[in-house]
């Protein structure tokens, strides 16, 4: 028994070592490598108390079988001194870890780039079945109110890599969970409330975005991605995008109003 619960104790530890199993699902944000950290942290205190019990119960176990059959057994009680061991060496790591994950959860949620120290680039509204995004125009801010020059997505949320951004996360209907799984970013999405989230991507690409609070039958469609790239092409997606999005705009009018958006270009100098 106790060689079966090494082996699964060592297969727990391998992906954190990198020996049988390839990393693919490194952290791209700074929080987020620390988080790992943490759960690192975790997983070797548990898989060496998990080892040193099932290497302790195989020995009791071999030793009673290899007992004379003519010695008798003994009865005790109980043993007070190995009870507050095994009592207060649970309480420290516990005590331990709690206070160790504390500066993570200050730098994430309090200190450095905590909500509202940072200009959001972006509402993200949550909605059955999909994910609304609203980008202010190119050198403005975000506003609380949609503005006329707004930029909208849907399932396609642009940030630049390399600095903290911030979004303003809204639900349109029920209870959602914005979730990047490879930035370690899960946060609820409220009816009713806007709640500031940030982050940050340390490496340009594409990561998946899901909604991980069951919303629906259709829960499972609301996927979407996270594009991070660098400020630049950023910067010039948004410009592209407000002309686009001009363009969208003037072919969908009616001739009277193309007619006169066409007359107000032309008049003015």
């Amino acid at each position: 028994m106790s060689w079966a619960a090494l082996a699964v104790a060592l297969c727990l530890a391998a992906p954190s070592l990198g020996w049988w199993f390839p990393d693919t699902g490194e952290a791209m944000s700074s929080i987020g490598r620390r988080i790992d950290g943490l759960f690192y942290i975790i997983l070797w205190i548990t898989s060496i108390v998990f080892v040193g019990t099932q290497i302790a119960l195989g020995y009791v176990l071999w030793k009673g079988a290899v007992k004379p059959a003519h010695e008798k057994a003994t009865y005790s009680h109980g043993n007070h001194t190995l009870e507050v061991i095994w009592t207060v060496i649970p309480g420290i790591v516990l005590l331990f870890i709690a206070i160790y994950q504390m500066d993570v959860w200050a730098a994430f949620r309090m200190r450095n780039y905590a909500p509202g120290e940072i200009e959001a680039i972006a509402e993200v509204t949550a909605r059955q079945f999909e994910w609304r995004i609203r980008y202010p125009a190119p050198g403005k801010p975000l506003m609380p109110m949609p503005q006329p020059d707004d930029v909208y997505t849907v399932n396609d949320l642009r940030i630049p890599v390399g600095r903290p951004v911030s979004i303003s996360l809204r639900s349109g209907d029920v209870q959602h969970s914005f979730f990047v799984p490879v930035l370690r970013i899960k946060q609820d999405a409220l009816p009713g409330t806007v709640i500031p989230v940030w982050f940050d991507a340390l490496q340009p690409g594409s990561y998946d975005l899901v909604c991980a609070e069951l919303c629906g039958w259709g829960h499972y469609k609301m996927k979407a991605r996270v594009l991070a790239t660098s400020e630049e092409l950023f910067q010039k997606w948004k410009q592209e995008a407000v002309l686009l999005q001009a363009d969208d705009g003037l072919q969908s009018a009616s001739p009277a109003e193309s007619t006169a958006a066409d007359q107000a270009q032309t008049s003015t100098p």
